[in-house]
């Protein structure tokens, strides 16, 4: 497959130079999160993390995405009333977390100025993915890894990436609980200022009755099958061990769409499974009430000294510091 890979490194590196020419800048900071490894390394929660910071620093956040498996045509506003089939599982969830604008659109060009000409107040852009997506201007990329890192290092169809690891950004996140050691995270070892992110997980909350609230381990000791649609379902499986639980596990592919029959044959007391795959069951009246489905939600915890020193590029940013 090597061949292949350098025929990938190739073609995307004549797309890369191609789409720098036509780049289309924003007229306010645009920060990219997102990563080189193919699959998710935990992108939404990070978002939502960083514009709930931001909104608490009295900024002013809209989010755009491409909206993976997204139904809508053309750039769609997403709202509490957007079916999660037109706006994609990952936008509606950030907007569901934040409140923030979030808007979705093929060309992450058209969404950002769609979002800024309906809420002219934006005075920052959280692009969610969109790394490869070179047409954008950008003004601070951050690169997000998980415990895999860089796999065997090779591009895609030989290894896991999607671009070289030793691209330049302006931060490198890992996704990984405090006991895995960055020395030990495959093409991350050189790396230095990796800022590290972990999961806190929150209160399980019931899927038909959203009020009822139960700490992870109340379900300890309990029959209980996990079902997980990310991009790396054994993260989710590791947390529930973490807390005493052996379940049944049940990975799906990453945005997979649930139907009523999913849990059918299942026979276990209670099923848990992740916010993100909530809110596509949500729109399922067989999953909604279905007693057994417990949701887990989780937070992005990152370290103080990377959240300011976003919060002062972005300020930088704006000001139009050359420095910045």
């Amino acid at each position: 497959m090597r061949p292949l890979s350098a025929l990938y490194g190739y073609l995307s590196g004549r797309a890369k130079q191609q789409a720098l020419c036509q780049q289309q800048r924003i007229p306010v900071p645009v920060v990219v999160a997102g990563n080189v490894f193919v699959g998710g390394t935990g992108k939404t929660p990070l978002v939502i993390a960083i514009v709930q910071h931001l909104q608490a620093q009295g900024l002013r956040p809209g989010v755009i995405s491409r909206g993976y498996g997204a139904s809508a045509e053309t750039v769609c506003a997403v709202t509490q009333s957007t079916s999660v089939t037109q706006s994609g599982d990952e936008p509606w969830l950030i907007h569901w977390h934040t409140g923030a604008p979030v808007f979705v659109g093929r060309r992450r060009t058209d969404a950002a100025l769609a979002l800024l000409a309906a809420h002219p107040e934006t005075d920052v852009l959280i692009a969610d993915d969109g790394l490869q997506h070179y047409q954008l201007g950008r003004d601070i990329e951050l690169v997000l890894f998980d415990q895999r890192g860089c796999g065997n290092g090779l591009l895609l169809p030989a290894g896991p990436l999607r671009e070289a690891a030793s691209r330049p950004r302006d931060f490198t996140i890992l996704n990984a609980p405090h006991s895995i050691d960055v020395q030990q995270v495959p093409g991350l070892a050189a790396e230095s200022g990796v800022v590290r992110m972990v999961l806190q997980p929150g209160s399980c909350w019931q899927l038909t009755d959203p009020a009822q609230r139960r700490p992870l381990s109340a379900f300890a000791g309990q029959q209980v099958t996990a079902a997980a649609g990310i991009g790396h379902p054994e993260r989710f499986f590791q947390t529930l061990r973490g807390a005493g639980i052996q379940p049944q596990t049940m990975p799906l592919p990453d945005h997979y769409q649930f139907s009523a029959t999913d849990f059918q044959s299942c026979d276990s007391q209670t099923i848990l499974i992740t916010e993100k795959d909530a809110v596509k069951c949500l729109q399922i009246p067989a999953l909604k009430n279905d007693r057994r489905i417990w949701v887990l939600p989780v937070e992005a915890q990152l370290t103080p000294s990377f959240l300011a020193d976003l919060t002062q590029m972005i300020s930088e940013k704006q000001r139009g510091s050359p420095s910045a």
